[in-house]
């Protein structure tokens, strides 16, 4: 039995795989690789299909140096646009506008460090307006905040809490030095304190190895997380990535393939970049993604919600929550 037979034998069996036998399913042949991990995904998930949207609502001047980011004040890019805190009126329509559309889950995410406490009361109003207007799922993802701001806006109706880890704890000084891989965990730790659930995931194509891909999602595994977020870099120019090479479809589908493996119960979601592929992703929706950032992403164009629920049809999914 080849290598990617029998670690799927294990995992269906409820076995965790480590690091060692994931980086062995990078030799895989990638078909075969991709139609175990979609039988993985079947096993543990069905015909789940988790999608949200998201809003951009704080935009630019931000203070870190994350070297793919548009809007860092670090860099000198096209994006010369900055804005504070989003209204409620404006965050809560737009949330109805994307739960009218089928979609059941909205994530309000700001540029900055972090929030300061008064802007997490004002997003505090918002997300009880939007739980009263709607039935929608408020996911936010406001930086590095502590436990009592998590505690604060749990209270107020979020459900999740999204901090990407990027990369592998090793890896990250080569993406961002105005804070630390601890400070990340520290926030997802303390957001799950908090009683909220977790999404972290990363960017690919940053220059990281397969091992720094694995060995990210082996920390989120650890800490609880069942939401992956897969971005593909977008090489946005006057960003320090500008010149990295886009990754293929294939090795896309290799990432989420051995991301499944990993996490097999898990929403391994297609986020920013997707609009990369000529495919919009599908053929990593076969490879055991089953979640998507739906709609425009922050400071790029995204993929529209209509033609993301035809894509899930097409490919026999049902658009609904994913375990958290």
């Amino acid at each position: 039995m080849s290598t990617a037979g029998e670690l799927k034998e294990r995992v269906l069996a409820g076995e965790r795989i480590g690091r060692e036998e994931a980086l062995r399913l990078q030799e895989e042949p990638l078909e075969e690789l991709t139609a175990a991990a979609d039988e993985i995904r079947a096993h543990f998930c069905g015909n789940m299909f988790d999608m949200c949207t998201i809003i951009n609502g704080k935009c630019g001047k931000c203070s870190e140096d994350c070297r793919y980011c548009a809007q860092s004040i670090h860099y000198h890019t096209a994006c010369e646009e900055s804005y504070l805190l989003l209204p409620t009126g404006q965050l809560a329509d737009q949330a109805k506008k994307n739960f009218e559309r089928g979609v059941l889950r909205y994530s309000i995410v700001t540029s900055g460090r972090a929030l300061s406490d008064r802007e997490v009361d004002q997003a505090c109003e918002a997300i009880r307006a939007i739980r009263r207007e709607t039935g929608i799922q408020v996911c936010v993802s406001f930086g590095l905040l502590k436990e009592g701001q998590f505690r604060r806006l749990a209270e107020a109706g979020a459900s999740c809490v999204h901090c990407n880890l990027e990369s592998s704890e090793r890896f990250f000084p080569q993406v961002c030095t105005t804070h630390t891989y601890a400070e990340k965990v520290e926030t997802l730790k303390a957001a799950k304190r908090a009683g909220l659930s977790i999404c972290s995931g990363g960017i690919m194509g940053l220059g990281e190895t397969m091992e720094d891909r694995i060995d990210m999602v082996l920390t989120a595994r650890e800490l609880g997380v069942k939401s992956v977020p897969v971005n593909l870099l977008n090489p946005i120019p006057g960003t320090p990535f500008e010149k990295n090479r886009i990754l293929t479809n294939e090795e896309l589908c290799r990432i989420t393939a051995i991301f499944r493996f990993l996490i097999p119960d898990g929403m391994i979601r297609l986020a920013g970049g997707r609009g990369l592929l000529g495919d919009k992703g599908e053929k990593c929706f076969r490879s055991g993604a089953n979640a998507a950032i739906s709609g425009d992403m922050l400071t790029t164009a995204g993929i529209t919600v209509e033609t993301d629920m035809e894509l899930t049809k097409k490919l026999g999914y049902e658009v609904k929550l994913g375990n958290e």
